[in-house]
């Protein structure tokens, strides 16, 4: 930190030693407030955060994220150059266990459908590292937004509102791993993302994505040269979203068919209005 710098830290209930690890780090805590209704929790503790703090920048980041050291440096050059957007990093997914392979297409599919999005109707942000100018934050009602509030995607929602949005990858050096505790953990977490996100991605987008999940399935049956044309992609975009194996590009149909499974699941979920458990809380859209 940069000695103007504030460090500021919500303890949303946390059950390990988030709290204490960073008051011993000279980290301001701050305890988030009981959920209010028509709140959700990342919102809340975000504007917590926000509200104990005067800085002129606002720096969102998840307790799971590694920054590099020079990431104050790095996104403050970007969120001066683009001062009127919310200006994000999707991580690079730092993969450790075998399960994890299998989110390498959930993975592509969320930053080919942000990428494109920086100013069109609803543009896109990814929340474990976002930043914002706190004139532009406080101008919309920031967190407390009502569209961004009680939002599952609180990220996308901020940005909508805003406006703009600049959307960056972290590779490799700004990492996390998305889902440590298991195969449920990742299925619930990727379904509860494409629940709310399908429907904030352009038509002519969703478009494009489908129909390059759609040549991946079909590359199984089609030509023998099609199947290892397909590996490659897989493999290519896979190393730009996150720390995947060789071997997970040669079993892409695996990961193919887990993507499909999670969208059916999220879109059926959508449709009788259900909602998937995460964290402790059910979320519904």
């Amino acid at each position: 930190l940069r000695p103007a710098d504030e460090l500021v830290v919500v303890d949303d209930a946390s059950t390990d030693d988030t709290a204490a690890v960073a008051a011993a780090t000279g980290a301001r805590v701050i305890a988030a407030p009981p959920l209010a209704t028509g709140w959700r929790g990342k919102p809340a503790a975000c504007a917590a955060g926000a509200a104990g703090t005067i800085a002129p920048v606002l720096l969102f980041i998840d307790a799971d994220v590694l920054p590099p050291p020079d990431l104050l440096d790095r996104i403050g050059s970007a969120a001066a150059a683009h001062p009127a957007a919310v200006v994000s990093v999707q991580p690079w997914h730092a993969v450790e266990r075998p399960y994890e392979q299998c989110s390498v297409i959930p993975n592509i599919v969320a930053l080919m459908g942000a990428l494109p999005r920086r100013r069109a109707a609803s543009p896109m942000a990814f929340g474990p590292v976002l930043a914002v100018d706190r004139a532009v934050y406080d101008g919309v009602g920031g967190h407390g937004h009502p569209e961004v509030r009680g939002a599952s995607l609180e990220d996308a929602s901020l940005a909508r509102v805003v406006g703009e949005s600049e959307v960056f990858t972290g590779r490799p050096d700004i990492a996390f791993r998305m889902h440590p505790d298991g195969w449920r953990d990742m299925f619930r977490g990727w379904v509860r993302n494409m629940g709310g996100g399908a429907r904030l991605v352009p038509w002519w987008a969703l478009l494009g994505i489908v129909a390059w999940v759609w040549s991946l399935a079909g590359g199984v049956f089609a030509t023998p040269l099609a199947y290892p044309l397909s590996a490659v992609q897989v493999w290519v975009l896979g190393r730009r979203v996150g720390r995947f194996a060789w071997w997970t590009a040669l079993l892409y149909p695996v990961a193919v068919a887990v993507f499909v499974t999670m969208l059916v699941r999220a879109l059926w979920l959508r449709l009788r209005g259900g909602g998937v458990a995460w964290k402790g809380r059910d979320i519904v859209g």
